[in-house]
């Protein structure tokens, strides 16, 4: 290990290569095995140690279910590594994932435009150079003219991409949707391919950590759903084929979860007796 080089975790878990050299191992087992992580190199070590250096991964994959065994794993991370395929899963794998894309972002420096969108409007602004650092609540953006921009990881709304003209050239672009104070903002991101693809990785377990914390029904989904389209909270009874009052119960427990909020409250009346009898008295004089 170089002087630069240092020690990020050191745990129990076990890894798995569906791809080596190019051809898929349909018969691929899981091995237990110590990970040990580096600033510069994932090292697995179980009967033989396999060595897999961080700058030399192309791309954090999605799952890579090559089998039954590979499917029974909840999480795990899947690495390509020119024509191999490692997967690799931790005992305590939150904190694991954490400090791998620790390992690979921290201190890299990225493109990001910020805020590209602002209560949905599209602001203009320009690309900027940032650094980047990965903790476990936040991602955190240094831009060059010192502004400090904050993502919290559960306060991940969507993730897409796209790609365009972006700092001088066409590139892949990533648009983040969260939180600035009370306001919903996107930050848009680009840079190097690797850098990206661990990016979107962090970015896609925030949403999905959301997603999971919310636990919603299919009806809830579809209000949220239609609400997010420009829907009318009047109108969404009848756009989802629901009765007022269960929607109405709907919206409570959205409220409840910080899903929505409260802007305006329609008051819902009915006449009285008086009233009653004020109209019947207006009526006749006409």
């Amino acid at each position: 290990m170089s002087n630069s080089e240092k020690k990020v975790t050191d745990m129990q878990g076990r890894y798995m290569q569906p791809v080596a050299e190019g051809r898929q191992r349909d018969d691929a087992g899981w091995q237990s095995c110590r990970i040990v992580l580096t600033t510069e190199r994932l090292v697995l070590v179980a009967e033989e140690k396999l060595t897999v250096p961080l700058a030399e991964i192309d791309e954090i994959g999605e799952r890579y279910d090559v089998n039954q065994r590979a499917a029974g794993v909840a999480s795990y991370l899947g690495l390509h590594v020119g024509d191999d395929v490692v997967l690799v899963s931790g005992a305590d794998h939150d904190e694991f994932e954490t400090d791998f894309y620790h390992a690979c972002l921290n201190g890299e420096v990225i493109f990001v435009d910020h805020p590209a969108v602002e209560g949905g409007v599209v602001q203009g602004t320009d690309w900027t150079k940032a650094r980047i650092r990965i903790t476990d609540e936040e991602i955190r953006l240094a831009l060059a003219d010192g502004e400090q921009v904050v993502i919290e990881r559960d306060d991940i709304g969507e993730v897409e991409e796209d790609e365009r003209q972006a700092a001088g050239e066409k590139r892949r672009v990533i648009e983040v949707e969260h939180s600035q104070g009370e306001i919903s903002v996107e930050t848009h991101v680009t840079g190097g391919e690797y850098d990206l693809s661990v990016l979107w990785q962090v970015l896609e377990e925030g949403v999905e950590r959301n997603r999971a914390d919310l636990d919603l029904g299919p009806v809830e989904e579809q209000v949220v759903m239609a609400l997010h389209s420009g829907v009318s909270p009047f109108e969404i009874p009848e756009f989802v084929d629901s009765e007022v009052e269960d929607i109405e119960a709907i919206y409570d427990r959205l409220i409840d979860l910080d899903v929505i909020e409260v802007v305006r409250e329609r008051t819902e009346v009915e006449m009285t007796a008086r009233g009653r009898s004020v109209a019947g008295e207006t009526m006749g004089e006409q």
